[in-house]
């Protein structure tokens, strides 16, 4: 589930299947490609068709959703497209809050880099993948706090959605905890340094990582990419 700073105290029942719906498509249970309709998924959580069809307008906005009338909805598939924007956008996001976060960092953003390092650091010791998961996200959140940019983070939480299911079929996520977890201590030291290219480049590099996987998976799951 994404995690959203501007949720509401009162949940919904569109709430409710969206997030069991979203999570259900970010962890491949539902994968690319898979059709669903509002009937079953109405039957399925014991609502009306109308919230059901808000949520999937609400997933469809994200593009994990293809809504075509008349026709079956289906999970939508991998478009090269969207993934290259999707990237382009979250580093020119990233590159601008990391220049901010290495100019501005103070002894309370210092503070709160260590500390999330160090819950990074006993999650991966633990092999706790979804805990590494939502560190990672709160990572990047920090950054745009130090920055004084909270607003970027939702930009780069809606980008990330959008590859995010990349990272589900590509990875070994225990053997990519050391990894990750190294490339954001690159950027937590260059940002505490003060030093605005040195965290760029660790930020761009991290964002790299998903490259090799992009090839891969593109070459051995040609049938979730939609090559329209």
């Amino acid at each position: 589930m994404i995690p959203n700073s501007a949720k509401t105290e009162r949940r919904t029942s569109v709430d409710d299947v969206f997030d069991a719906l979203h999570e259900q498509i970010a962890t491949l249970q539902l994968k690319p490609g898979d059709r669903i309709s509002e009937a079953d998924i109405a039957a399925q959580f014991g609502v009306s068709r109308q919230p059901v069809r808000d949520a999937f307008s609400r997933l469809a906005n994200l593009d994990l959703l293809l809504i075509r009338p008349q026709r079956s909805t289906e999970v939508r598939r991998f478009s090269m497209r969207q993934i290259e924007k999707a990237r382009f956008i979250r580093a020119a996001i990233e590159t601008e809050v990391l220049r901010r976060a290495a100019t501005l960092c103070d002894a309370a953003g210092e503070a709160l880099l260590h500390d999330s390092l160090e819950l990074q650091m006993e999650a991966m010791n633990a092999k706790d993948v979804a805990r590494f998961g939502k560190l990672d996200y709160q990572f990047h959140q920090i950054l745009c706090q130090i920055g004084q940019v909270d607003y970027a983070f939702d930009v780069i939480l809606e980008e990330k959605a959008k590859v995010d299911r990349l990272c589900m079929l590509g990875r070994e996520k225990e053997q990519r905890m050391p990894e990750l977890a190294a490339d954001h201590t690159k950027i937590a030291k260059a940002v505490i340094k003060h030093d605005p290219d040195a965290a760029v480049a660790a930020g761009l590099k991290h964002l790299s990582r998903l490259d090799e996987t992009i090839e891969r998976i593109s070459a051995t799951n040609a049938n979730y990419f939609d090559h329209a």
